[in-house]
Protein backbone atom coordinates (compact mmCIF):
# COMPACT_ATOMS: atom_id res chain seq x y z
CA UNK A 1 0.00 0.00 0.00
CA UNK A 2 2.71 2.69 0.80
CA UNK A 3 4.45 2.05 -2.48
CA UNK A 4 1.05 2.20 -3.91
CA UNK A 5 0.87 5.88 -2.77
CA UNK A 6 4.77 6.72 -3.15
CA UNK A 7 4.32 8.61 -6.18
CA UNK A 8 0.53 10.22 -6.19
CA UNK A 9 1.59 13.98 -5.76
CA UNK A 10 5.71 14.25 -5.48
CA UNK A 11 7.40 17.10 -6.45
CA UNK A 12 10.75 15.47 -6.78
CA UNK A 13 12.90 15.69 -3.37
CA UNK A 14 10.99 18.45 -2.66
CA UNK A 15 7.73 16.61 -1.04
CA UNK A 16 4.38 16.13 -2.15
CA UNK A 17 1.31 18.55 -2.68
CA UNK A 18 -1.69 17.07 -2.32
CA UNK A 19 -4.52 19.60 -2.14
CA UNK A 20 -7.92 18.76 -1.72
CA UNK A 21 -10.42 18.38 -4.85
CA UNK A 22 -7.01 18.52 -7.11
CA UNK A 23 -6.61 15.36 -9.58
CA UNK A 24 -3.77 14.03 -7.23
CA UNK A 25 -6.49 14.08 -4.22
CA UNK A 26 -8.60 12.25 -6.66
CA UNK A 27 -6.53 9.82 -7.30
CA UNK A 28 -5.97 8.92 -3.54
CA UNK A 29 -9.51 8.76 -3.01
CA UNK A 30 -9.54 6.27 -5.78
CA UNK A 31 -6.79 4.22 -4.08
CA UNK A 32 -8.54 4.32 -1.12
CA UNK A 33 -11.77 3.20 -2.76
CA UNK A 34 -9.98 -0.23 -4.52
CA UNK A 35 -8.32 -0.50 -0.85
CA UNK A 36 -11.80 -0.54 0.73
CA UNK A 37 -13.57 -3.13 -1.90
CA UNK A 38 -10.37 -5.25 -1.96
CA UNK A 39 -11.33 -6.02 1.56
CA UNK A 40 -15.37 -6.41 0.74
CA UNK A 41 -15.84 -3.38 2.80
CA UNK A 42 -18.78 -1.08 2.62
CA UNK A 43 -18.03 2.23 0.87
CA UNK A 44 -20.26 5.00 1.99
CA UNK A 45 -19.24 8.50 1.68
CA UNK A 46 -21.09 11.51 3.69
CA UNK A 47 -22.33 14.89 2.32
CA UNK A 48 -18.40 16.46 2.09
CA UNK A 49 -16.88 13.65 0.71
CA UNK A 50 -15.42 11.96 3.60
CA UNK A 51 -14.87 8.44 2.74
CA UNK A 52 -15.93 5.45 4.97
CA UNK A 53 -15.05 1.60 4.72
CA UNK A 54 -16.98 -0.03 7.22
CA UNK A 55 -16.43 -3.53 8.20
CA UNK A 56 -19.25 -5.33 9.50
CA UNK A 57 -20.18 -9.57 9.53
CA UNK A 58 -22.63 -9.52 12.04
CA UNK A 59 -26.77 -9.86 11.61
CA UNK A 60 -28.12 -7.09 9.55
CA UNK A 61 -26.32 -3.76 8.04
CA UNK A 62 -24.20 -1.29 9.64
CA UNK A 63 -27.10 0.97 10.00
CA UNK A 64 -29.18 -1.95 11.77
CA UNK A 65 -26.25 -2.68 14.19
CA UNK A 66 -25.79 1.25 14.92
CA UNK A 67 -29.91 1.11 15.77
CA UNK A 68 -29.41 -1.87 18.10
CA UNK A 69 -26.92 0.53 20.04
CA UNK A 70 -23.88 -0.83 18.08
CA UNK A 71 -22.35 2.18 17.18
CA UNK A 72 -18.97 1.30 15.09
CA UNK A 73 -15.01 2.06 16.30
CA UNK A 74 -13.69 4.61 13.17
CA UNK A 75 -9.98 4.56 12.81
CA UNK A 76 -8.17 6.59 10.05
CA UNK A 77 -6.76 10.02 8.86
CA UNK A 78 -6.32 11.85 5.95
CA UNK A 79 -3.81 11.64 2.34
CA UNK A 80 -3.77 15.07 1.73
CA UNK A 81 -0.69 17.16 2.39
CA UNK A 82 0.62 20.30 2.71
CA UNK A 83 3.06 22.14 0.60
CA UNK A 84 6.17 20.28 0.02
CA UNK A 85 5.06 18.17 2.83
CA UNK A 86 5.99 14.46 3.69
CA UNK A 87 4.81 11.13 2.99
CA UNK A 88 3.60 10.28 6.38
CA UNK A 89 1.49 13.01 7.98
CA UNK A 90 -1.79 11.44 7.22
CA UNK A 91 -0.78 8.50 4.78
CA UNK A 92 0.18 6.61 7.54
CA UNK A 93 -2.52 6.55 9.66
CA UNK A 94 -4.84 5.53 6.69
CA UNK A 95 -2.81 2.71 5.67
CA UNK A 96 -1.88 1.46 9.48
CA UNK A 97 -5.66 1.28 9.53
CA UNK A 98 -5.77 -1.07 6.85
CA UNK A 99 -3.25 -3.03 7.64
CA UNK A 100 -4.83 -3.33 11.23
CA UNK A 101 -7.86 -4.61 10.01
CA UNK A 102 -5.75 -7.38 7.85
CA UNK A 103 -4.51 -8.28 10.87
CA UNK A 104 -7.32 -8.79 13.05
CA UNK A 105 -9.17 -10.52 10.55
CA UNK A 106 -6.01 -12.91 9.90
CA UNK A 107 -6.36 -13.04 13.92
CA UNK A 108 -9.85 -14.50 13.54
CA UNK A 109 -11.26 -11.27 15.43
CA UNK A 110 -15.12 -10.88 15.05
CA UNK A 111 -15.96 -7.21 16.25
CA UNK A 112 -18.92 -7.02 18.24
CA UNK A 113 -19.86 -3.79 16.76
CA UNK A 114 -19.20 -2.37 13.22
CA UNK A 115 -15.73 -0.95 12.71
CA UNK A 116 -14.52 1.69 9.72
CA UNK A 117 -11.22 3.03 8.09
CA UNK A 118 -12.08 7.06 7.72
CA UNK A 119 -10.41 8.80 4.70
CA UNK A 120 -11.28 12.92 5.93
CA UNK A 121 -11.07 15.03 2.84
CA UNK A 122 -9.04 18.40 3.38
CA UNK A 123 -7.44 18.14 6.70
CA UNK A 124 -4.34 20.18 5.97
CA UNK A 125 -6.33 23.31 4.70
CA UNK A 126 -3.38 23.67 2.08
CA UNK A 127 -5.78 24.91 -0.49
CA UNK A 128 -8.20 26.74 0.82
CA UNK A 129 -6.72 28.04 4.45
CA UNK A 130 -8.90 26.40 6.93
CA UNK A 131 -7.50 23.18 8.19
CA UNK A 132 -9.65 20.26 9.08
CA UNK A 133 -12.52 21.39 6.40
CA UNK A 134 -14.05 17.88 6.16
CA UNK A 135 -14.14 17.38 9.66
CA UNK A 136 -15.59 20.71 10.50
CA UNK A 137 -18.34 20.44 7.73
CA UNK A 138 -19.27 17.01 8.77
CA UNK A 139 -20.04 18.04 12.20
CA UNK A 140 -21.00 21.43 11.95
CA UNK A 141 -18.11 23.51 13.44
CA UNK A 142 -17.51 25.31 9.26
CA UNK A 143 -20.93 26.13 7.94
CA UNK A 144 -21.22 24.55 4.51
CA UNK A 145 -22.06 28.28 2.88
CA UNK A 146 -18.77 29.89 4.56
CA UNK A 147 -16.83 26.98 3.48
CA UNK A 148 -18.24 26.63 0.05
CA UNK A 149 -17.27 30.38 -0.66
CA UNK A 150 -13.48 29.86 0.51
CA UNK A 151 -10.98 30.23 -2.65
CA UNK A 152 -7.65 29.49 -3.03
CA UNK A 153 -4.77 31.37 -4.93
CA UNK A 154 -6.27 30.85 -8.20
CA UNK A 155 -9.55 32.02 -6.95
CA UNK A 156 -11.03 28.98 -7.42
CA UNK A 157 -13.65 28.88 -4.78
CA UNK A 158 -14.18 25.40 -2.95
CA UNK A 159 -17.83 25.25 -4.52
CA UNK A 160 -16.62 25.54 -8.02
CA UNK A 161 -13.73 23.06 -7.13
CA UNK A 162 -16.24 20.62 -6.45
CA UNK A 163 -18.14 21.20 -9.62
CA UNK A 164 -14.70 20.79 -11.31
CA UNK A 165 -14.51 17.11 -9.37
CA UNK A 166 -18.00 16.10 -10.44
CA UNK A 167 -19.74 16.61 -7.24
CA UNK A 168 -22.42 18.36 -6.37
CA UNK A 169 -22.12 21.79 -3.94
CA UNK A 170 -25.89 21.58 -3.32
CA UNK A 171 -25.46 18.49 -1.53
CA UNK A 172 -22.60 19.53 0.53
CA UNK A 173 -23.24 20.33 4.38
CA UNK A 174 -23.26 18.38 8.16
CA UNK A 175 -24.55 14.77 8.08
CA UNK A 176 -26.03 13.80 10.90
CA UNK A 177 -26.60 9.78 9.25
CA UNK A 178 -23.05 9.57 9.04
CA UNK A 179 -22.08 10.50 12.17
CA UNK A 180 -24.39 8.37 13.75
CA UNK A 181 -22.32 5.50 13.11
CA UNK A 182 -19.38 6.46 15.52
CA UNK A 183 -19.33 5.15 18.83
CA UNK A 184 -15.47 6.29 19.12
CA UNK A 185 -12.98 7.27 16.77
CA UNK A 186 -8.69 6.29 17.47
CA UNK A 187 -6.84 8.30 14.84
CA UNK A 188 -3.01 7.12 14.30
CA UNK A 189 -0.18 9.66 13.22
CA UNK A 190 3.40 10.06 12.97
CA UNK A 191 4.76 12.22 15.77
CA UNK A 192 5.14 15.85 14.86
CA UNK A 193 8.41 16.51 17.28
CA UNK A 194 11.06 14.16 19.29
CA UNK A 195 9.32 13.14 22.07
CA UNK A 196 9.27 9.82 21.27
CA UNK A 197 13.22 9.76 20.01
CA UNK A 198 14.11 11.43 23.62
CA UNK A 199 12.17 8.27 25.39
CA UNK A 200 13.01 5.80 23.26
CA UNK A 201 9.49 4.50 22.57
CA UNK A 202 8.10 3.64 19.38
CA UNK A 203 4.30 4.67 20.18
CA UNK A 204 2.75 6.98 22.27
CA UNK A 205 -0.76 7.92 23.37
CA UNK A 206 -2.32 11.57 22.97
CA UNK A 207 -3.49 13.56 25.86
CA UNK A 208 -4.89 16.77 24.26
CA UNK A 209 -4.04 19.41 21.44
CA UNK A 210 -2.99 23.02 22.77
CA UNK A 211 -5.26 25.81 21.51
CA UNK A 212 -4.44 27.11 18.06
CA UNK A 213 -5.33 29.71 15.22
CA UNK A 214 -4.83 31.17 12.24
CA UNK A 215 -4.47 35.02 11.60
CA UNK A 216 -4.64 37.35 8.82
CA UNK A 217 -2.95 40.39 8.60
CA UNK A 218 -3.81 42.90 5.75
CA UNK A 219 -0.85 46.15 5.50
CA UNK A 220 -1.76 48.72 3.08
CA UNK A 221 0.82 51.01 1.05
CA UNK A 222 1.10 53.04 -1.95
CA UNK A 223 2.77 51.05 -5.17
CA UNK A 224 5.74 53.44 -6.69
CA UNK A 225 8.71 52.77 -8.27
CA UNK A 226 11.34 51.35 -6.15
CA UNK A 227 14.48 53.45 -8.17
CA UNK A 228 12.32 56.81 -8.41
CA UNK A 229 11.22 57.57 -5.12
CA UNK A 230 13.26 58.60 -2.23
CA UNK A 231 12.53 56.28 0.69
CA UNK A 232 10.90 59.15 2.85
CA UNK A 233 8.08 59.57 0.25
CA UNK A 234 7.49 55.98 0.34
CA UNK A 235 4.57 54.17 1.53
CA UNK A 236 5.69 50.13 1.87
CA UNK A 237 3.63 47.77 3.14
CA UNK A 238 6.08 45.37 2.80
CA UNK A 239 7.84 46.85 6.31
CA UNK A 240 5.25 46.39 8.51
CA UNK A 241 4.47 42.67 7.30
CA UNK A 242 8.47 42.26 8.02
CA UNK A 243 7.46 44.17 11.32
CA UNK A 244 5.03 41.26 11.99
CA UNK A 245 7.37 38.33 11.27
CA UNK A 246 10.06 39.10 13.94
CA UNK A 247 7.47 40.83 16.68
CA UNK A 248 5.59 37.07 16.32
CA UNK A 249 9.03 35.43 16.96
CA UNK A 250 10.09 37.84 20.17
CA UNK A 251 5.99 37.88 20.97
CA UNK A 252 5.96 34.06 21.24
CA UNK A 253 9.45 33.28 23.32
CA UNK A 254 8.29 35.88 25.71
CA UNK A 255 4.74 34.04 26.31
CA UNK A 256 5.88 30.68 25.98
CA UNK A 257 4.20 30.04 22.70
CA UNK A 258 5.12 29.25 18.94
CA UNK A 259 4.58 31.42 16.30
CA UNK A 260 5.05 31.05 12.07
CA UNK A 261 4.49 33.75 9.52
CA UNK A 262 4.63 31.23 7.16
CA UNK A 263 2.44 32.56 3.90
CA UNK A 264 2.43 35.81 2.27
CA UNK A 265 1.09 37.74 -1.03
CA UNK A 266 2.44 40.72 -2.12
CA UNK A 267 0.57 43.14 -4.41
CA UNK A 268 1.92 44.09 -7.15
CA UNK A 269 4.62 41.45 -6.47
CA UNK A 270 7.44 43.28 -9.08
CA UNK A 271 10.85 43.39 -8.00
CA UNK A 272 11.25 46.81 -8.54
CA UNK A 273 7.68 48.45 -7.69
CA UNK A 274 6.98 49.07 -3.89
CA UNK A 275 4.25 47.25 -2.43
CA UNK A 276 0.90 48.51 -2.35
CA UNK A 277 -0.61 45.38 -0.13
CA UNK A 278 0.87 42.99 1.81
CA UNK A 279 -1.23 40.02 2.81
CA UNK A 280 1.04 37.83 6.10
CA UNK A 281 -0.83 34.76 7.54
CA UNK A 282 0.13 34.18 11.34
CA UNK A 283 -0.12 30.61 12.95
CA UNK A 284 0.19 30.91 16.54
CA UNK A 285 -0.30 28.03 19.35
CA UNK A 286 0.53 27.10 22.72
CA UNK A 287 0.07 24.90 25.81
CA UNK A 288 -1.41 27.98 27.49
CA UNK A 289 -4.83 29.35 25.42
CA UNK A 290 -4.41 32.90 27.75
CA UNK A 291 -0.98 33.54 26.29
CA UNK A 292 -1.84 32.46 22.42
CA UNK A 293 -4.46 35.27 22.44
CA UNK A 294 -2.21 37.51 24.62
CA UNK A 295 0.54 37.16 22.13
CA UNK A 296 -2.19 37.77 19.01
CA UNK A 297 -3.58 41.00 20.80
CA UNK A 298 0.07 42.02 21.04
CA UNK A 299 0.47 41.44 17.57
CA UNK A 300 -2.76 43.36 16.66
CA UNK A 301 -1.91 46.09 18.61
CA UNK A 302 1.47 46.51 17.30
CA UNK A 303 0.53 45.91 13.51
CA UNK A 304 -2.06 48.72 13.82
CA UNK A 305 1.16 51.07 13.87
CA UNK A 306 1.46 50.17 10.25
CA UNK A 307 -2.67 50.15 9.42
CA UNK A 308 -2.74 46.72 9.28
CA UNK A 309 -5.96 45.12 9.76
CA UNK A 310 -6.08 41.51 11.19
CA UNK A 311 -9.22 38.73 11.04
CA UNK A 312 -9.19 35.68 12.81
CA UNK A 313 -9.85 32.94 10.34
CA UNK A 314 -9.66 30.33 12.59
CA UNK A 315 -9.46 29.19 16.43
CA UNK A 316 -9.57 25.83 18.53
CA UNK A 317 -9.56 25.85 21.74
CA UNK A 318 -7.94 23.55 24.00
CA UNK A 319 -8.81 20.03 22.40
CA UNK A 320 -8.69 17.29 25.47
CA UNK A 321 -9.15 13.46 24.32
CA UNK A 322 -11.53 11.48 26.16
CA UNK A 323 -9.90 10.44 29.37
CA UNK A 324 -11.95 7.46 29.66
CA UNK A 325 -10.86 6.08 26.18
CA UNK A 326 -7.15 6.90 25.69
CA UNK A 327 -6.62 5.41 29.36
CA UNK A 328 -8.39 2.19 28.13
CA UNK A 329 -5.97 2.52 25.37
CA UNK A 330 -2.73 2.94 27.71
CA UNK A 331 -3.51 -0.17 29.55
CA UNK A 332 -4.32 -2.66 25.98
CA UNK A 333 -0.65 -1.00 24.98
CA UNK A 334 1.25 -2.04 28.23
CA UNK A 335 -0.57 -5.47 28.29
CA UNK A 336 1.25 -6.25 24.83
CA UNK A 337 4.59 -5.40 25.86
CA UNK A 338 3.95 -7.55 29.48
CA UNK A 339 4.83 -6.71 32.72
CA UNK A 340 7.75 -4.68 31.95
CA UNK A 341 5.98 -2.08 30.02
CA UNK A 342 4.23 -0.92 32.83
CA UNK A 343 5.99 2.83 32.87
CA UNK A 344 6.73 2.20 28.52
CA UNK A 345 3.48 4.08 26.91
CA UNK A 346 3.83 7.65 27.15
CA UNK A 347 1.52 10.24 27.13
CA UNK A 348 2.03 13.23 24.93
CA UNK A 349 0.45 16.41 24.31
CA UNK A 350 0.58 18.07 20.65
CA UNK A 351 0.80 21.46 19.09
CA UNK A 352 -0.85 20.00 15.97
CA UNK A 353 -4.35 19.94 14.80
CA UNK A 354 -5.86 16.72 13.75
CA UNK A 355 -9.82 15.39 12.68
CA UNK A 356 -9.79 13.57 16.03
CA UNK A 357 -9.47 17.03 17.45
CA UNK A 358 -12.87 18.50 15.70
CA UNK A 359 -14.72 15.04 16.46
CA UNK A 360 -13.64 15.47 19.93
CA UNK A 361 -14.75 18.80 19.79
CA UNK A 362 -18.42 17.53 18.72
CA UNK A 363 -18.56 15.31 21.27
CA UNK A 364 -16.98 12.07 20.75
CA UNK A 365 -15.01 10.12 22.44
CA UNK A 366 -11.91 10.15 20.62
CA UNK A 367 -8.25 8.85 21.25
CA UNK A 368 -5.12 9.08 18.86
CA UNK A 369 -1.84 7.37 18.70
CA UNK A 370 1.79 8.23 17.95
CA UNK A 371 4.14 6.58 16.09
CA UNK A 372 7.90 7.97 16.61
CA UNK A 373 9.60 9.74 14.12
CA UNK A 374 13.54 9.76 14.55
CA UNK A 375 13.78 13.27 12.97
CA UNK A 376 11.19 15.03 15.01
CA UNK A 377 10.68 16.88 11.69
CA UNK A 378 7.37 16.85 9.93
CA UNK A 379 5.74 19.15 7.04
CA UNK A 380 8.74 18.49 5.12
CA UNK A 381 10.18 15.60 3.31
CA UNK A 382 12.51 14.91 6.21
CA UNK A 383 9.44 13.65 7.91
CA UNK A 384 9.81 10.13 8.81
CA UNK A 385 9.23 6.71 10.55
CA UNK A 386 11.21 3.61 10.85
CA UNK A 387 9.65 0.10 9.13
CA UNK A 388 9.71 -1.72 12.84
CA UNK A 389 8.56 1.37 14.18
CA UNK A 390 5.79 1.87 11.49
CA UNK A 391 4.54 -2.17 12.37
CA UNK A 392 4.88 -1.82 16.04
CA UNK A 393 2.10 1.21 15.42
CA UNK A 394 -0.32 -1.27 13.04
CA UNK A 395 0.29 -3.58 16.16
CA UNK A 396 -0.81 -1.32 18.50
CA UNK A 397 -4.10 -0.18 16.68
CA UNK A 398 -4.93 -3.40 15.85
CA UNK A 399 -4.84 -4.77 19.42
CA UNK A 400 -6.91 -1.10 20.12
CA UNK A 401 -9.60 -1.91 18.04
CA UNK A 402 -9.45 -5.95 18.82
CA UNK A 403 -10.29 -4.78 22.72
CA UNK A 404 -12.93 -1.94 21.69
CA UNK A 405 -14.82 -4.27 19.54
CA UNK A 406 -14.53 -7.53 22.09
CA UNK A 407 -14.52 -6.63 25.42
CA UNK A 408 -17.80 -5.29 27.23
CA UNK A 409 -18.39 -1.97 27.55
CA UNK A 410 -16.18 -1.61 24.32
CA UNK A 411 -17.22 1.90 22.83
CA UNK A 412 -18.36 4.84 24.97
CA UNK A 413 -21.77 6.66 23.46
CA UNK A 414 -21.14 10.48 21.98
CA UNK A 415 -21.79 13.41 24.56
CA UNK A 416 -23.74 14.57 22.05
CA UNK A 417 -26.72 12.75 19.89
CA UNK A 418 -25.58 13.53 16.46
CA UNK A 419 -29.55 14.15 15.28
Amino acid sequence: MWADLDPVGRVGSAGYRRFAWTREDLTLREWFAQEATRRGLDLVEDRVGNQWAWWWDGPGSVDDAVAAGRRGVVIGSHLDSVPDGGAFDGPLGVVSSFAALDELRAGGIVPTVPVAVANFVDEEGARFGIACAGSRVLTGQLTADRALALTDADGTTYADALRAAGRDPDSFGPDAEALARVGCYVELHVEQGRALVDLGEPVAVASDIWPHGRWRFDFPGEANHAGTTRLQDRRDAMLGYAELVLAARAGATRRGCVATVGKVHVTPGGVNAIPSHVTGWLDARGADETQVRALVEDLTTQMGEHSAAATEESWTPTTRFDGDLSHRLRLVLQARGGSDAQLSVPVLGTGAGHDAGILATAGYPTAMLFVRNPTGISHSPAEHAEVDDCHEGVHALAACVADLTTQPGSTTQPEKDPA
